[in-house]
């Protein structure tokens, strides 16, 4: 990538440029300006992920403007020959605060109580690797149904997986589907995607934003690991959920399995039959 067609678009002279790592997707760099600024670019394939950072800033922009919690600012994104990029606002790392995990919870819950008329999002964005389709669904349902779990139960078998789905599968999902408003969900929240802040705060990055059933969020957190009970405990007293959200995981779990599955491989494909065992 020519960091300086960056450095241009922005007007600031680099110093220094310094990688972060990243993943399949993106590379990650550190640029420190002349002025001692500091910038985060991520890079990626322009072809290969058409948009993908258009639609992260929108995210961004979106999640920011409820104040609920610190999401990095973005900055500029744009292309250059086969490379696209998306310039970020640094954000310094530390170590968790007082009552770090109850603050979360609280801002989750402040995060999830910002609604839209109807599910789904304004642009289409992409869940890791994958394309989401964010078409305005008047209920959680149709949204959950046709935008999230047919695309990628349609992708699986492209892939030659046998699901075993039967005649009762997609009934049985609607009907545990709790009618709830549309909640903003970063759409990704597993525990690489917070940092800590220099202020010991949490801060949400990498998000796959929507207006969605909200448990999908507290879904996948609780996939993976890696967030405190404490969390949800805050979380619950600031907004109450649904009876029976326990029971209700491997619904919302099963999306981001068949995610997994999909980019990753058959590795999960027992636990996303052991899921749809449950609806048959």
């Amino acid at each position: 990538m020519d960091f300086k067609h960056i450095a241009e678009q922005n007007s600031f002279e680099i110093s220094t440029v310094t990688e972060l790592g990243g993943g399949d997707i993106n590379e990650v760099f550190l640029i420190t300006t002349n002025k001692a600024e500091k910038f985060v670019v991520k890079i990626n394939n322009a072809k290969e992920f058409p948009g993908m950072f258009q639609a992260e800033m929108e995210g961004l922009q979106t999640l920011s403007k409820t104040g609920c919690i610190k999401i990095p600012k973005p900055i500029y994104t744009g292309e250059f020959e086969d490379k696209a990029y998306l310039l970020l606002e640094y954000i310094p790392a530390g170590k968790q605060g007082n009552d770090f995990w109850e603050n979360f919870g609280s801002q989750v819950a402040c995060l999830h109580q910002h609604t839209a008329k109807e599910f789904g999002f304004n642009k289409d964005n992409y869940v890791g690797s994958l394309p989401q389709k964010n078409n305005w669904s008047e209920d959680p349902v149709e949204f959950y149904i046709t935008r999230r779990l047919a695309p990628q139960l349609k992708l699986a078998g492209e892939n030659n997986y046998d699901l075993g789905i039967s005649k009762y599968f997609i009934r049985n999902v609607s009907e545990n589907i709790p009618d709830e408003p549309p909640s903003l969900i970063h759409g990704d929240l597993w525990n690489g995607n917070f940092i800590i802040t220099s202020a010991g705060e949490p801060c949400l990055i990498d998000p796959a934003v929507a207006y969605a059933p909200r448990e999908m969020d507290l879904a996948m957190m609780k996939l993976f690991g890696g967030f405190d009970h404490r969390l949800f405990g805050a979380y619950n007293e600031a907004f109450p959920l649904e009876r029976g959200f326990e029971e209700r995981l491997p619904l919302w779990q099963l999306y981001y399995l068949l995610v997994h599955l999909n980019i990753f491989g058959k590795g999960y494909l027992n636990q996303v039959n052991n899921i749809i065992r449950q609806y048959n």
